[in-house]
């Protein structure tokens, strides 16, 4: 008995030793990372700039917004292929298309808080975490409150990524430039969205309210990191905000911006596309031999899209010269050149690679295009130029999509009309080019609001029928 008792007790100590020691090794596991991440986002001088917080807010904003997905996913995707395809158009109908009203609003609203951004970057934080909670309770009683409040996640989080945009150039180290800058911020949010999206999966596992829930305390932490901003963050005295009357004349957006937005908005078509067409088809005609595995299928091709996008994000953050001009064009040519291989040779390998293509392609694009307006636009019309573009890119997205929800799921008829689109596309941008350099030499730029006279050589560029003007219309 006595033996029994020792074998019980050497059992339970050695069991409680190894608890103690797998502990310590996870938590000096998460020290370690927690130190690296914290070296990486201080590297180059953005510890000392004050972009260091920038980029964490970012990490915190991809986490919530992955949690977003993971939940409106969990709820839409739910019901079969061709039940759902109802659901999913009214949700892009009622939440997608008000934005398109409200949206070019954001810029002249976020002028008039220039002074502030700090906080009204924290006020896009607070709203979401507020819409969140109350999502939540719209999905868990599906209650039609879930459409507006999700086109108030929308609109706030659009909202913050006009701010932020706004404010890299502010925070912006000399050793970095602009496209470097926005790659590291972008990176940032890829591994905030990487480890927030199996919390959130977990949390969804109990219901699609709960990683609500958890992206409300996600936006909450954000809210707070947003006022421990640097306060170079904010407007300095000396910068002239939008005037409701003290402008003469349209201030429109210079010819290298709406060349670039173009570009970028045949990338976003395709995303739309191909987010909406491929879920709905590899679901309901997986390859043969899938049959039995078209979640994973699917995973695969939306996988290699996010693989891209990450991939993408690196090439913009490690590359030592990018010409913003040149990427976007790469980019928009790729995605074209892909789309035609794949609706001649659709298969695993084609659709996998179109992913891939298309997710390098979007990364490259955008941090070429926010880059671009960064050094193009001046400070004081900044913001309405990002609110501008960010409705540009999300209607283009929102076409895409539903022209994929559309099209019957025949996958060579599908695939072709997308590749005629995009050739399409390509063919009318490069007609459309500007004469001459469509961006500035790579590297930071001159600072184009320091005097009246950039307005000046902004205002008599051509800024093309894709964008149009952007007029002043706050205090």
């Amino acid at each position: 008995m006595d033996g029994e008792e020792g074998r019980s007790r050497r059992l339970v100590g050695a069991t409680g030793r190894g608890l103690r020691r797998a502990g310590s090794a996870t938590g000096r596991g998460a020290s370690y990372t927690v130190r690296q991440a914290r070296r990486a986002s201080h590297a180059e001088g953005a510890g000392d700039s004050g972009l260091y917080r920038l980029i964490e807010l970012h990490a915190f904003n991809a986490a919530g917004d992955a949690a977003v997905a993971i939940s409106l996913a969990g709820t839409l995707f739910f019901a079969q292929p061709g039940e759902a395809r109802g659901p999913i158009a009214l949700f892009l109908g009622l939440t997608m298309l008000p934005f398109a009203v409200v949206a070019p609003l954001l810029g002249p609203f976020l002028d008039r808080f220039s002074h502030g951004r700090r906080w009204a970057i924290g006020a896009t934080m607070a709203l979401r975490a507020f819409f969140c909670w109350l999502m939540a309770d719209a999905v868990a009683s599906q209650s039609l409150l879930m459409y507006p409040t999700a086109l108030g996640v929308l609109v706030s989080s659009k909202a913050y990524g006009v701010a932020r945009a706004a404010t890299v150039p502010r925070l912006q180290p000399a050793s970095l430039t602009l496209v470097k800058a926005n790659s590291r911020i972008s990176l940032a949010g890829v591994v905030g969205a990487a480890i927030s999206a199996p919390l959130a999966g977990g949390a969804s596992y109990f219901g699609a309210q709960w990683s609500l829930r958890y992206a409300f305390v996600v936006f909450a932490g954000a809210t707070i990191l947003s006022i421990l901003l640097p306060a170079r963050a904010d407007a300095t005295g000396d910068e002239l905000p939008v005037s409701l009357g003290g402008e003469s004349r349209k201030f429109k957006i210079p010819a290298d911006v709406g060349f670039a937005l173009r570009c970028n908005a045949g990338l976003r078509m395709l995303s739309g596309f191909l987010t909406m067409y491929m879920a709905f088809l590899l679901r309901d005609q997986p390859f043969p031999g899938w049959e039995d595995k078209a979640t994973l299928l699917l995973g695969l091709v939306i996988g290699a899209a996010g693989l891209g996008n990450t991939v993408g994000i690196g090439l913009g953050s490690m590359l030592r010269r990018v010409t913003p001009a040149l990427t976007v064009v790469v980019a928009l040519l790729a995605d074209a050149a892909m789309s035609v291989v794949a609706a001649l040779f659709y298969g695993l390998l084609a659709a996998v690679a179109l992913g891939l293509t298309a997710g390098v392609a979007q990364a490259m694009g955008k941090v070429s295009l926010d880059s671009t307006i960064q050094t193009s636009v001046p400070e004081r019309h900044r913001t309405s130029a990002f609110a501008r573009s960010e409705t540009m890119l999300q209607l283009s997205w929102v076409v895409g999509g539903f022209i994929g929800i559309g099209l019957p799921l025949i996958p060579r008829l599908g695939l072709g009309v997308l590749a005629g689109l995009m050739v399409a596309w390509t063919v009318f941008v490069l007609v459309r080019r500007p004469g001459g350099p469509a961006a500035l030499p790579p590297g930071r730029g001159p600072r184009v609001d320091r005097d009246a006279a950039d307005d000046d050589r902004a205002a008599d560029d051509d800024p093309g029928e894709a964008t149009g003007p952007i007029t002043p219309v706050t205090g």
